[in-house]
């Protein structure tokens, strides 16, 4: 069993909603509520975040604060790729999602050649490019960098000169484009889309495991086939976004939506999921202490990331 290495990235400037950059203290408070060792047992890095941002214009209109988001790829692609080359497994916690572009893109630094599956438990499709998205926020682009897609049968908006160029920078880090296939994405739990991101999954039949497909069949089959959709590839990455969570549960994070899985779900979902040999990393997103009552989205998360952690020691 490789050594586990905690990323930590407060980084928040892809987000809509201020606060996902205290999640992971908001997790470390969670861990100590539990009389957990969890954050003194396991290495931590911290990558350096772009916060600072927030103060000032978000620039971009269909990007904002791009610049600095790139920035926030590179840092986390760098130190990524850097951990899997020690032969660590790294375990990512951010604040928003776009920070996830870095990870998979880290991987792909460090194995140029393998074949990366990614499992994204989300809410949301994620999907969005600066032509398309409704908001400018890039926490709703990062599979859209990963897979070099600018979505342009739907394109609603013009972005300028410069946005086009961070974007096209964006897209190319590690002078790698695209980092994954289509057919290499799978999704669970995600219900809410834009046409613009409905068009794209339909176009290219991507998978996605409804929450009502997890009651149904249960979180064993559901895992046992997202695993074996991506059975071509080498690696398998998973990214759970907080918000997969039913907003019963908590409403601490900036894009609840309803009808989602229950913290026991996911916690079974996730061991069940971190138990493959192909899986390469993990990172957890998205929890928002400020818009919380009594730390209960961060304490979700942390029980999910420990039956995650716990599944990689185990197996």
């Amino acid at each position: 069993m490789r050594e586990l290495r905690i990323i930590e990235v407060k980084s928040e400037i892809g987000a809509g909603t201020r606060g996902s950059g205290m999640g992971v203290d908001a997790i470390k408070t969670a861990a100590l509520d539990f009389g957990s060792r969890y954050f003194k047992k396991y290495k931590s890095v911290e990558v350096p975040n772009e916060n600072h941002l927030l103060l000032e214009s978000a620039g971009n209109q269909y990007a904002k604060r791009i610049s600095g988001i790139l920035t926030m790829v590179e840092r986390i692609s760098d130190e990524v790729s850097g951990v899997l080359k020690k032969n660590e497994f790294p375990i990512m916690i951010s604040g928003d999602h776009s920070c996830s572009i870095g990870a998979v893109s880290g991987i792909k630094k460090a194995f140029p050649k393998s074949r990366i599956g990614l499992i994204w438990i989300d809410a949301h499709a994620d999907i969005h490019s600066p032509y398309t998205t409704p908001s400018g926020n890039l926490h709703g682009m990062p599979l859209a960098a990963l897979l070099d897609e600018d979505n342009l049968e739907s394109k609603i908006n013009k972005p300028d000169q410069e946005t086009l160029n961070y974007w096209y920078q964006l897209k190319n880090v590690c002078n790698i484009s695209p980092k994954i296939k289509y057919g290499d994405l799978v999704y669970i739990s995600m219900r809410d889309l834009e046409t613009a991101e409905s068009n794209l999954l339909k176009r290219h039949k991507i998978r996605n495991f409804s929450t009502a497909e997890i009651r149904k069949r249960g979180v064993e089959r559901v895992a046992i086939d997202a695993l074996k959709d991506l059975d071509s590839c080498d690696m398998i990455y998973v990214s759970f976004d907080v918000d997969a969570l039913d907003p019963s549960i908590s409403r601490g994070t900036g894009t609840p939506v309803s009808n989602g899985i229950t913290g026991k779900e996911a916690g079974n979902l996730v061991a069940r999921l971190m138990s493959n040999d192909k899986i390469c990393g993990f990172d957890m997103v998205e929890v928002n202490p400020t818009l919380d009552r009594e730390n209960k989205m961060a304490e979700n998360a942390f029980e999910i990331l420990l039956r995650a952690t716990n599944s990689l020691i185990n197996d």
